[in-house]
């Protein structure tokens, strides 16, 4: 699903319009419908209860007033508050002509603001995509008043005072909703930290817009949600083998950390490689064979760290970092292994790599390492690993513009983790994730992740950027299975791990080309 800017958003609506044959009343009395429905999912059994409707003097304002007609034929108590302005938009005066006069209006006095009682369903549509600077004066006092009143709110397609792609300046009056509902396609600020405060719980509503104008669109921002994902891992073939879907060398551990390696194998395995090969210190070469037995070890000849590069020749993908720790011999290992990776004669792509937790870290603290980095390595950190390989970001928005710069810089893939995943290419692009939930925030998670991607990416029918989107999907979809077993507090890593198979199963391919047979008696 692609995202839009603000400005990209009123030339969908306008593409629509004149690919339909539509009037925008007609659209705006759409978007009221879609409004109605969600309103019944949420309030349905609260007819007695007061929705006030907080109406802007423009288009979105103009929602607001043809929701407020249909509540009102619906048989809710409503009643509108309108803000003052010099001038309306057309299908605001259209829709403020068709409200019911039995519907309650007054306009928007400062010093006298609307009465709103605490149970009260307030809809915010004083102000949607639009909006290019802060508000001030009347309307911000209006804001003001509402946040106070700790009212229902929902914002009708953006809390009034929120940008739809870039950050408002500090303490600028903006509408904290619990719920906002958007038309056709989310927006950017839904995705970001910085703006859960204000957005609350988002839902997107279908009004029938253009499907060519955005088949068309060019963005760099897009959603990865399930419809894009069905279908996304190849089957099977029959005549497959363990050397069908690769070897995969893992460089984990370190004492006091082996279980960090314990779930990265796990979930390489898990994730499908046909072969993995871990390489890990001495000391935990008990835990692993005994926890993982599934796997093949090699043992370094340091007990506590790893100081020694496998020959890469045997392996399809490799992956370091988790449980690494920091020590000047890891280090080294790993440039040895960002220069052994590289292509050669023998090897004409470079071997793909997957970098995370301290080999991360240690990129950080010798930045000299990123220019080593082949094309399409993963990397895998989260915010404070990713300032520690640029530097702080002011807000969400300037993260996403490091993220962006660093990835196409260095030609790698970027998986910045955290909610909504977001996935860097070195094409510029920015790939959000719709998987996943806050049980996942515990020790091990981002291991799991290594793990996973390692696996897909030794995957040969698999392109780097689809192994790696597959992978973060798949990463969030078992997550989010883990949780409906164990619920959110009582999830940890190794439950991730046990449900990558049952996340991976939702996710494969037609698999026609490749039927079993059947023989009928």
């Amino acid at each position: 699903m692609k995202i839009l800017t603000a400005a990209q958003t009123q030339q969908f609506d306008q593409a629509t319009i004149r690919e339909q044959g539509i009037t925008s009343a007609q659209l705006m009395e759409r978007a009221a419908q879609a409004l109605l429905s969600w309103f019944y999912e949420q309030f349905g059994h609260e007819e007695q209860t007061e929705t006030l409707l907080l109406c802007g003097p423009g288009n979105n304002g103009g929602d607001g007033l043809a929701l407020a007609r249909l509540l009102h034929e619906a048989g809710f108590r409503v009643r509108v508050a309108l803000l003052p302005a010099t001038r309306q938009s057309a299908d605001w005066l259209h829709n403020r002509q068709r409200l019911p006069e039995a519907v309650p209006v007054a306009d928007i006095i400062e010093g006298n603001l609307p009465a709103i009682a605490a149970n009260t369903v307030v809809i915010d549509a004083l102000f949607g995509t639009g909006l290019s600077r802060p508000l001030t004066g009347l309307a911000a006092a209006v804001v003001t008043h509402l946040n106070k009143a700790h009212a229902r709110v929902a914002a009708v397609d953006l809390p009034s005072g929120l940008f739809a792609e870039a950050p408002q300046p500090a303490d600028s009056a903006v509408v904290r909703a619990r719920h906002t509902v958007s038309f056709g396609l989310l927006k950017l600020a839904f995705l970001l930290p910085q703006n859960a405060k204000f957005v609350g719980e988002w839902f997107v509503k279908d009004i029938g817009l253009s499907e060519r104008f955005i088949a068309e669109a060019a963005t760099p921002w897009h959603y990865t949600d399930a419809a894009t994902m069905a279908h996304a891992l190849p089957p099977r073939p029959k005549f497959s083998h363990k050397g069908t879907f690769g070897h995969a060398l893992l460089l984990a551990g370190s004492r006091g950390k082996m279980g960090a390696a314990v779930l990265a194998a796990g979930a390489c395995l898990r994730g499908g490689v046909g072969l993995l090969t871990a390489h890990i210190p001495g000391c935990g070469y008990d835990i692993f064979q005994i926890s993982q037995p599934e796997a093949m070890c090699l043992t370094d000849a340091q007990l506590d760290f790893i100081s020694e590069l496998p020959d890469l020749k045997p392996y399809q993908a490799a992956g370091i970092g988790p449980g690494l720790g920091q020590h000047d011999a890891s280090r080294a290992v790993l440039r040895q292994l960002l220069e052994a990776a590289a292509a050669t004669e023998t090897r004409p792509k470079p071997l793909p790599l997957i970098i995370d937790a301290d080999a991360l870290n240690l990129l950080g603290q010798h930045r000299e390492l990123l220019e080593l980095l082949p094309e399409n390595t993963v990397l895998t950190p989260h915010p404070k690993e990713f300032e520690r390989l640029t530097e702080p970001a002011r807000d969400d928005y300037h993260r996403l513009d490091l993220l962006r710069d660093f990835a196409q810089k260095h030609r790698c893939l970027v998986v910045l983790k955290g909610a909504y995943t977001c996935l860097a290419t070195p094409t510029g692009e920015l790939h959000f994730n719709s998987t996943g939930n806050p049980g996942m925030a515990t020790g091990g998670s981002g291991d799991v992740l290594t793990g996973l991607l390692l696996a897909l990416r030794a995957h040969a029918q698999l392109p780097a950027f689809e192994a790696v989107r597959l992978g973060v999907f798949a990463h969030g979809r078992a997550g989010d299975l883990a949780a409906a077993e164990t619920g959110q507090a009582g999830l940890v890593a190794g439950d991730i791990v046990r449900h990558i198979g049952p996340a991976l199963a939702g996710l494969i391919a037609d698999g026609s080309g490749y039927n079993s047979g059947s023989l009928e008696a």
